[in-house]
Parts: structure tokens; C-alpha cells; sequence
């Protein structure tokens, strides 16, 4: 695929206020994306018929997902689709943390602080997405506040990222931020061809709850097409009770591996960002940490139960690399839809990267005829 790119050079003149010393202008290069499109792996299937020490376990399972013509399909060409909500329902980053920052200086009186869209993605390029190191690099070039005390700028910044969060939380659940092109017409082609759809809150980054607020935004009648899987869905699974049910009777030595990988997934985050800083790059690697990853695959089997399909027939379609680590630990399906936070990022793992719904992207009859793969 061909991708046509180009560098500009954007000058943008600062007001000078009392609150900020700020430099006459800010030049911005712009770099171009790349892609990659990698092959998919080998899938695995997990049983649901389990006996431990001779003793027969029963246990409740989540109600299976119907819908109108599922009985008419064809038991080879059965699929269920688990859809994330950051990044697929909705590209949260591109809608709401550039405004969320700006709410923010608002907020905190910073009048010359107000991020462009080509300032802020500079700053996202340069600093590797890092928001504390975004706004360091930002004061730094057009000056900190007068009133602030050179020992206080992490607090300053501190307060900052606060503020932005809250921000970002308000934007997130508000009726202005938009769904995804087309995400609609594939929920509704997905029901009407008896795909079960299910959507996942239960490791979603901004919370359930916000999670929650964005499936509404689907309405009550779409909404009434899908199954959504959250923290008690995930929890009532079968997978849940029986594999992850063990886990509390785990020893000293266990508790203290998972200390020791939570350990080396932070040190991986920060040469991850230390190299990225050197490169000027947006790195993604794995670091998700083994708690988290039990969760992530907890709310996909979770999904895969409620869908009544086999996990090998399920496609979770993914915004984030927590996802797609979770979909290879199981040997499901992943297909990546890339958003503004990960547009330059690469999945090497996943089974192909799609910039978002419809022609040329995913569609129901792409996922039938797997053509993503």
C-alpha cells in the first residue's frame, strides 16, 4: 500500500502573558506514518469440560448470546467479534486529550498555554507520548510560569496532569465526543448476519464506568444487539471460577514472581521511553504486567463463553497492546483498528492492523472471508 507523506513547517506566534514568559514561535516538522501488517499465529482452544483431584465441578455459565439468523449459519463459518471500547468505539485520545490539556492550563490560569493541533502532536512525537515530558518540553520553550518556584515545577506539573485527567474523564462521557466512523453499521451488519458481538469494560484503561457511559452512546436499541462483558461478568465466568479461582490458595514463591514481573515490566517502560526520547519515536512494547494480563484474559474468555463460540472463533478487534497480549495468550484472533495514540505504534503480534470501519477497513464480509489475515 502506497502512503503519500510530507514535512511542513508550521509557525505559530505566543501571546505574552503575566502568568508565562513565552517564546515569539514554535516550529513543528511533521514526520511521516508507517504500517506494518504482520501474519497471523497459531490458535488454541480452550475446553470447557474440567475435573480437578477426581471432583466433578459444577458451575453456572454466563447466558449464551442469540440473535435472529444464528441457527441458518453454517457451524464452520460461526464467529464472534469482541470489540475494546479506547480506540475502537471511540479514538478517546484524538477527541479529548489535546482538549483535555487546554481545560486544563484553563483551569489553572495558564492563559499563553493553549495546544494546536500541530503543537501538540510535535510534542507527541518528540516526547514518545510521555505527558509529563510533553509539558516539561513545552515550559521549557516558552517559559514557566513567573510565580512559580524553580523546586516546585513537579508539583506544577503534577497538578497539571491532575487537572487534565478530570478533564479528560468530563470530555469522555460527554455527549460531544463522537463514536467512530462506522462502528455502527458494523454492530448492526454483525447482528443482522447473527454475529454475536460483545463489548469489553472489564480492563478498559478510563474505568467501567466511563467504559459504560461510551456503549450508551450506541442507543437502546443497538445497544439490545450486544452483550457487553465487565468487571462481574468477567468474574462469574467459568474460566474465572474454575482457573482463576485456584489463585487464591497460591504460595509465597508465586506471589513473589509476580512482584519480580510487575518489577521488570516497569524497568521495560522506561528504556522503552528512554530510547524512544533518543529516537524521537513512538515506541509500543509488551509490559503488561502478569496481574493485568490474567485479567485481560479473563474478560476474553469471559466474551467467548457469553458468545457461546469457541475461542478460536472469536476476533477480538483491539485499540491497545494490552489487548493483543492478551487475544496471543489464548490463541484468539486479533485484529488491531489503529487510532491517534497508536497510529504510529507497531503490533507485531497481532494478525493485521486496520485504520478503522468500513470500505477499505474492517467489514463483516472481510472478517467471513478472512482477508485480514
Amino acid at each position: 500500500m502506497e502512503i503519500t507523506s510530507c514535512s511542513t513547517l508550521y509557525y505559530r506566534p505566543l501571546k505574552r502573558t503575566p502568568n508565562c514568559n513565552c517564546s515569539d514561535s514554535y516550529l513543528i516538522l511533521n514526520q511521516p506514518r508507517s504500517r506494518l501488517h504482520p501474519s497471523s499465529p497459531h490458535l488454541s482452544v480452550f475446553s470447557r469440560s474440567c475435573n480437578f483431584n477426581g471432583k466433578s465441578l459444577r458451575l453456572g455459565r454466563l447466558p449464551a448470546f442469540s440473535s435472529p439468523s444464528r441457527s441458518d449459519l453454517d457451524s464452520s463459518q460461526e464467529l464472534a467479534v469482541l470489540l475494546e471500547v479506547e480506540g475502537v468505539l471511540v479514538d478517546a485520545y484524538r477527541s479529548t486529550n489535546r482538549q483535555a490539556f487546554n481545560e486544563a492550563f484553563r483551569k489553572l490560569g495558564l492563559d499563553c498555554a493553549n495546544w494546536t493541533e500541530p503543537v501538540y502532536s510535535d510534542l507527541v512525537r518528540k516526547n514518545a507520548s510521555n505527558e509529563e515530558r510533553m509539558l516539561i518540553t513545552y515550559f521549557n520553550r516558552i517559559g514557566w510560569p513567573t510565580s512559580l518556584p524553580t523546586n516546585e515545577k513537579e508539583s506544577f506539573i503534577k497538578r497539571v496532569l491532575q487537572e487534565k485527567k478530570n478533564a479528560s474523564d468530563e470530555l469522555m462521557v460527554s455527549q460531544s465526543l463522537p463514536l467512530r466512523p462506522g462502528v455502527e453499521d458494523f454492530i448492526d451488519n454483525a447482528y443482522n448476519e447473527g454475529i454475536p458481538v460483545i463489548i469489553l469494560t472489564a480492563y478498559s484503561k478510563t474505568g467501567e464506568e466511563i467504559a459504560r457511559s461510551i456503549i450508551n452512546k450506541l442507543g437502546p436499541e443497538r445497544i439490545s444487539k450486544v452483550k457487553i462483558v465487565g468487571n462481574e461478568e468477567a468474574r462469574q465466568s467459568l474460566y474465572s471460577q474454575v482457573v482463576l479461582g485456584q489463585a487464591k490458595h497460591s504460595g509465597l514463591d508465586e506471589q513473589l514472581a509476580k512482584e519480580a514481573m510487575k518489577a521488570a515490566s516497569a524497568e521495560k517502560q522506561r528504556i522503552a521511553e528512554k530510547v524512544a526520547s533518543a529516537l524521537k519515536l513512538s515506541v509500543e512494547i509488551n509490559i503488561t504486567s502478569s496481574e493485568s494480563l490474567e485479567k485481560i484474559t479473563c474478560a476474553l474468555r469471559a466474551g467467548a463463553e457469553l458468545a457461546g463460540i469457541p475461542v478460536s472463533n472469536c476476533i477480538l478487534i483491539a485499540g491497545t497492546q494490552y489487548g493483543v497480549d492478551g487475544a496471543v495468550q489464548i490463541g484468539m484472533p486479533c485484529i488491531v483498528l489503529r487510532s491517534s495514540l497508536t497510529s504510529r505504534a507497531e503490533f507485531p503480534s497481532a494478525n493485521a492492523i486496520m485504520d478503522g470501519f468500513g470500505v477499505g477497513g474492517l467489514t463483516i464480509t472481510r472478517l467471513r472471508q478472512k482477508t485480514w489475515s
